[in-house]
């Protein structure tokens, strides 16, 4: 019986030799079974050593107890005399309870951790099919297989073998189980062997070299008949029953559980593809159909089963495909979408403990060298490696990466990668994903050599791995492009100017030279200026590549850089505030308008670091400081030159949060409410009109007459302006009114008012850097032919007796803005009744309306242009939504309040709202409209210049594709969209417009 002093002094042994529940380990220990070792200080010192010595003691009780009577003794005396035996069972025990369960139910195979010779130390294939060649069935294969990986795993945590070699030692094991699975197939269906000739082609981690501890085995079947002249389809039928028998060997769950999943999915056509295909099968697959990402998983194929000679033809005939890759058109976009579609599809409650797939996984790594890899290994064979180690390192001695960055990758990769297979090998299940609880963070840091702190000092280097694969992952690609140029690094090899030209090719610059040149001008020298464009380019390049015109967002950077460089808050601002960086870089290369304001006054950049700067400004603030410009210059000509300023500063907000708000940062995605975009910019821009033709009109009056005008003088926004949906290319439609003041002469007032106009739209249209405001007046009466400026009255005398129902449609849209607000207001009461008659319009009204529309319809439209693809007065674009609900407003306006607006998308909300309109059809005709808008909106920002159709150049074409959320590629969606879209709206509009 044990007393109470040695029970104490056992639990405190216990607990110092780092057993979390000395009590039960005391009572295990107690055991008869265990009586001979149950204080000796070489076990207890070795259970210690363990990554957790409870589980170690506790499968080392299981193994003890599962031996014959006779057998038990001599276990645990090897166990006690023998070192490199306890090592290594005991470490194994320690680490993974899968593999104690194991032992436990095969209690002799402990034996095969007892030999310590060389050819144990680094076995290869051959070793492991002579370990494998006795299993005959599916029962046999999985306890061989669980045999040999407890020595990969006793070598493993013993540190016999490092954590590349440990990953090969795993790759090589497969390769053996893969030929044993192949062999037992074979001799089940003697018929189907004979009849055919079978590769089996390891991809993935298996390929590379570079397996877990548990993984899909992923591979690709290659078949032939045996005999030339046999027939293919049989042949292949044969080879088909062998691989699914191979994949259902491995796969299937017996009494000693699964080996892994064979997955064939990589294969042509994925799963939706034949499971095995003649080699001729797989190259016409490749030559035509394949996507970027399936010439990267090519990287990693090698032949590992089956006839060698048909798997070295496969290789051999798919290797020139493979390196040619680099050359598709969007060959870097296509690769790192694929990246981020991996992380968007990793759940959120995930992605902080996601190893592998996460920001700063394993993937991170393994994009980054493969892009590499794909875009030089076309002129460098040594970069022809599978295994990412291997192909960092032959990266780095070619120059393709900076030797520093590839050394912290490869420490990095190392530490996650030994992570991920200390994680698996606990239960052999297969996760990436770090466990949450105390006690396996523990026994996790404690298999990685962490004994101080272990859970802390894990989560600290895991953190710190993941922020060097985070930041280098990106730089690893752009930052030896600096190099070649910068040439500040002695003894460094550096990329070549071919290898500099062939990289930005690949990233989609039209003009590697050039780009070359505008790196060398930003990064060169020793200055400070130099050493922070070195740290942002890597960076900013990232950016540009992501757009449909990298060159374009090179150039304007280096412009702007120029025009900012000596002020010294310009690159703080990029470097210090996270989101003023990419802003720029997505503004600068989304196309030609934002640049070239920018340009204009550099210094506006400073809008991009502030959160609130990209917020519109409201139109009393903008009028507010318009008329303060105006108000500080010494002559009209000054005035509206400062007007025109703010009002280029304010488009080049707009036209920055547009861009941004469409293609999304790496902080805040893609906004998804179009529509309010929509709404934001038009508004943005109205306000910002008004607000400028106010200026206009101050110092127009002040210049002659000081601070009164002889007439009261008013501006009302009609069409776009009026209704707030002016875009970046708008003209302001206006209507000009006025009212002689008391005890001036008429025609005086006349004169001054028809002064004030003309100096206005003078003023305003003057050559300078600024974009000039057109003003047009052409839906006055009686249009070109009649007076610029009419009173009040003489509104209402020809409205009264003139008026034609066009006119009445226009005035739909009619709205003050600018001038005296009194006079303005009296102008649309006076309207009211001719835009929303009362009891509606009548019936040859509505059928002019029609024959208008009509009319337009086939006289308007630009000669030579596709009318599916024009926005204003194509099938179902801005035309036809609009026409059809300014009929509802001139037929209901009079009774539902709604649709008393200038605004289109609120007055086709508000006939829904009245039950005027299902909502399907306000839907259909909404999407449309603000489809449209868009698309005249990207025209302008991508072209500098206002268009009623898509852009016919290639990259204009992408750039419109970008901002309107279409990848590279898919250009031609965008357009099927917008025809099946628009389609949708002019069957609409005809049911509700024509009546059809």
């Amino acid at each position: 019986m044990t007393g109470p002093g040695r029970r104490s002094s056992t639990f405190t042994r216990l607990l110092r030799h780092g057993f979390t529940d000395p009590s039960a380990a005391g009572r295990l220990l107690d055991l008869p079974e265990m009586s001979s070792v149950r204080s000796d200080p070489v076990l207890l010192d070795s259970l210690g050593a363990s990554a957790d010595p409870d589980l170690a003691l506790r499968s080392l009780v299981r193994m003890v107890e599962a031996q014959e009577p006779g057998e038990r003794q001599r276990l645990l005396d090897t166990v006690v005399t023998a070192k490199p035996l306890r090592d290594r069972l005991l470490g194994v025990l320690g680490a993974s309870e899968a593999l104690g369960d194991h032992l436990a139910r095969h209690p002799r195979d402990w034996q095969a951790l007892v030999t310590y010779e060389a050819s144990d130390l680094h076995p290869g294939v051959a070793e492991f099919e002579r370990c494998l060649a006795d299993a005959t069935d599916t029962v046999s294969l999985r306890v061989a297989y669980r045999r040999c990986l407890l020595s990969i795993a006793a070598r493993d945590v013993c540190g016999t073998t490092d954590v590349a070699q440990t990953a090969a030692e795993l790759a090589d094991l497969a390769t053996a189980t893969l030929r044993a699975a192949l062999a037992i197939a074979r001799a089940a269906a003697p018929q189907d062997a004979a009849a055919c000739r079978l590769a089996v082609i390891a991809m993935g981690k298996c390929g590379g070299h570079e397996l877990n501890y548990v993984s899909d085995v992923d591979v690709i079947f290659v078949g032939e008949p045996a005999d030339g002249d046999a027939e293919e389809a049989k042949a292949l039928q044969a080879a088909t029953r062998l691989a699914s028998h191979l994949m259902r060997i491995c796969s299937e769950t017996t009494v000693e559980g699964t080996i892994w999943p064979v997955d064939a999915n990589l294969r042509p056509e994925g799963r939706n593809g034949p499971l095995v295909r003649t080699l001729s099968s797989h190259l016409a697959y490749y030559q035509r159909w394949a996507k970027t990402w399936e010439f990267q998983a090519l990287l990693k194929a090698r032949p590992v089963a089956g006839d060698p000679a048909l798997g070295e033809e496969y290789i051999e005939a798919l290797a020139p495909l493979v390196w040619q890759a680099a050359e598709r058109e969007n060959f870097v976009p296509d690769v790192q979408k694929m990246r981020r579609r991996v992380v968007d599809n990793i759940p959120v409650a995930e992605i902080e403990r996601e190893l592998k797939l996460g920001p700063g996984g394993l993937r991170d790594v393994e994009f980054a060298v493969q892009l590499l890899q794909l875009v030089h290994g076309r002129s460098d064979a040594t970069l022809h490696s599978g295994t990412t180690l291997d192909a960092l390192g032959a990266l780095a001695s070619g120059g393709y990466v900076g030797r520093a960055d590839a050394a912290q990758l490869d420490d990095a990769y190392r530490f996650l990668r030994a992570m991920e297979h200390r994680i698996q090998l606990y239960r052999l299940r297969r996760t990436h994903l770090v466990p949450e609880g105390e006690a396996d963070l523990r026994r996790l840091g404690r298999s990685l050599g962490m004994r101080t702190d272990p859970v802390a000092t894990l989560n600290k280097e895991w953190k710190r791995h993941a922020s060097v694969v985070r930041r280098l992952h990106e730089k690893l690609f752009y930052r030896p492009l600096l190099d070649a140029v910068a040439q500040l690094t002695p003894g460094e090899t550096r990329l070549s100017p071919k290898a500099a030209g062939q990289r930005l090719e690949a990233l989609g610059y039209a003009d590697p030279a050039a780009a070359l040149r505008h790196l060398e001008a930003l990064s060169s020298g020793v200055s400070r200026k130099a050493a922070i464009q070195r740290t942002l380019l890597p960076v900013l390049l990232g950016w540009f590549a992501d757009s449909a015109d990298p060159d374009a967002g090179l150039l304007g950077f280096r412009k702007v850089s120029d025009a900012l460089g000596k002020t010294p808050w310009y690159l703080r601002l990029l470097r210090d505030e996270g989101a003023a960086a990419e802003n720029l870089a997505r503004v600068l290369s989304a196309g030609r308008l934002a640049p070239d304001l920018l340009l204009r006054a550099p210094e506006a950049v400073a809008i991009l670091g502030d959160p609130e700067g990209l917020a519109p400004r409201d139109r009393g603030h903008l009028e507010q400081e318009v008329l303060a410009a105006v108000g500080r210059a010494d002559s009209a000509e000054g005035a509206v030159a400062a007007a025109r300023g703010v009002r280029r500063r304010e488009l080049f907000r707009t036209a920055a949060a547009d861009l941004i708000g469409s293609y999304g940062t790496e902080e805040s995605p893609a906004e998804v409410d179009t529509g309010a975009l929509v709404d934001r910019v038009g508004k943005a821009i109205t306000d910002l009109t008004a607000a400028t033709i106010a200026g206009a009109l101050r110092a127009a009056v002040r210049e002659q007459w000081g601070d009164t005008l002889p007439t009261r003088f008013a501006v009302i926004g009609m069409g776009r302006f009026g209704g707030h949906e002016l875009g970046y290319g708008s003209d302001a439609d206006v209507l000009f009114v006025h009212e002689p003041r008391d005890g001036v002469d008429e025609q005086e007032a006349a004169k001054a008012a028809n002064t004030v106009v003309t100096e206005m739209r003078r003023l305003l249209q003057l050559p300078t850097a600024d974009p000039p405001l057109l003003i047009d007046a052409d839906l006055r009466p009686e249009g070109k032919s009649g007076p610029m400026v009419r009173t009040l009255a003489s509104y209402e005398a020809y409205y009264r007796r003139w008026s034609l129902v066009w006119e009445s449609q226009a005035l739909l849209r009619a709205r003050p803005m600018a001038g005296d607000l009194e006079l303005a207001g009296r102008f649309i009461e006076l309207i009211g009744p001719l835009r929303y008659p009362a009891e509606g319009l009548g019936e040859d009204a509505v059928r002019e309306i029609r024959r208008l529309k009509a009319r337009m319809e086939s006289e308007r439209l630009p000669r030579g242009a596709d009318p599916t693809l024009h926005t204003k007065l194509g099938r179902g674009g801005l035309s036809d939504v609009e026409w059809t609900v300014q009929l509802f407003q001139m037929n209901h306006g009079w009774a539902e309040p709604g649709l008393r607006t200038t605004r289109t998308r609120e007055a086709l909300a508000a006939a829904h709202a009245a039950g005027l309109m299902d909502t399907e059809h306000a839907q259909i005709l909404d999407e449309a409209w603000v489809l449209a808008t868009r698309v005249r909106n990207a025209v302008m920002l991508v072209r500098g210049r206002a268009g009623d159709t898509f852009p016919s150049d290639g990259r204009e074409l992408g750039a419109v594709g970008r901002y309107l959320g279409y990848g590279p590629g898919h250009v031609g969606d965008m357009l099927d969209d917008y025809r099946r879209i628009t389609r949708r709206a002019r069957a609409v509009m005809e049911e509700l417009f024509y009546g059809a």
